[in-house]
């Protein structure tokens, strides 16, 4: 479905993309309709850009990760950026060097833009602050990880035209769900109704205060809604147990067959990946004709390309104002 691209009243300013909470409405559709432009250079012969070149972007990941430090890697490389890829365990982080040193190490090395993603909330806004590099999050404790809810909020707006009335249910581990605090404020500031699906103990202490209604059971709402989206457990990062078994989970919380028959037709079936399957969804399910598991991870290029370009677009901004 084709989207309309109408003017933005405003130039992008934000030279740090740290959460999708501060951003308004107008800014999300910018960044969206950014990423609509960078989806036609994934689908030539020569999938490259000169929007970056000359730019030295890191990758400074705290955290284990594939599709989010593969994503971003190919983005710079299609707006034609040099890419260093960071590890932790391979880095004098190992030795004691704190995040900060770390950090301006890296900026003397001449680097444009810094994509971190860290196991403490705050640690982007705190890089933000003390470095003059570009920041964006990658993904930062329990708080946000933007260019994934950019991402699914994209992949929805493709397929749907748009989020202004959808009914959309995030179900599973949301306590522990950086991706499920992203979406949230994407999707309602576009005008989506957003429910947290899930056990009592895997929602968040506060979830009355947040701007989307709960639900706790999956059948009670499975025929409502128009785009589902199935959160990873996150084993790793719980010290107690959430709910009795894997096999109970499963049988009130996983996105079955029998209870896709039950679903819409044309229901959205979404996954922030990796999938554990037969526990969070069947096999079935997520490689079915509603899924679009797949498809969010081609979407992810497009949306971090714009995210890496704006912060930079900014950046140069700034810097001519001085």
């Amino acid at each position: 479905m084709a989207i309309s691209k109408k003017a933005r009243p405003f130039e992008w300013a934000r030279k740090h993309l740290l959460g999708l909470r501060e951003l308004s409405r107008d800014e999300l559709l910018y960044v969206l309709d950014t990423a609509a432009g960078f989806e036609e250079v994934s689908k030539r012969e020569v999938k490259k850009t000169p929007a970056l070149r000359g730019k030295l972007i890191v990758n400074l990941f705290f955290e284990d990760s594939t599709r989010t430090r593969n994503s971003f890697t190919l983005a710079a490389s299609r707006l034609s950026a040099d890419v260093i890829n960071f590890t932790s365990k391979e880095s004098s982080v190992s030795k004691g060097e704190s995040l900060l040193d770390t950090a301006r190490n890296l900026e003397a090395l001449g680097v444009d833009i810094v994509i971190i993603r860290h196991n403490a909330g705050g640690a982007p806004t705190f890089l933000s602050r003390n470095i003059n590099a570009c920041v964006v999050n990658a993904g930062d404790g329990y708080c946000e990880h933007p260019t994934q809810g950019l991402l699914d909020a994209y992949t929805i707006r493709k397929h749907k035209g748009g989020l202004k009335g959808l009914k959309i249910a995030i179900v599973g581990d949301i306590a522990h769900s950086r991706v499920a605090r992203s979406d949230m404020w994407a999707m309602t500031k576009l005008g989506a109704e957003v429910i947290f699906v899930g056990p009592p103990t895997l929602m968040p202490a506060e979830v009355g205060k947040l701007p989307v209604t709960v639900s706790y059971s999956l059948d009670d709402c499975i025929e409502k809604i128009d785009v589902i989206n199935m959160l990873r457990i996150q084993f790793e990062r719980q010290s107690g147990n959430p709910f009795p078994s894997v096999r109970e989970y499963s049988h009130y919380f996983g996105l079955t067959v029998d209870r896709m028959k039950r679903a819409k037709p044309d229901i959205m079936v979404m996954h922030p990946g990796p999938i554990n399957r037969g526990l969070e969804m069947e096999s079935e399910v997520a490689d079915g004709k509603n899924s679009v598991i797949l498809e969010q991870v081609s979407n992810g290029v497009a949306v971090r390309m714009a995210a890496l370009f704006l912060v930079n677009q900014a950046a140069a901004q700034k810097a001519t104002e001085k």
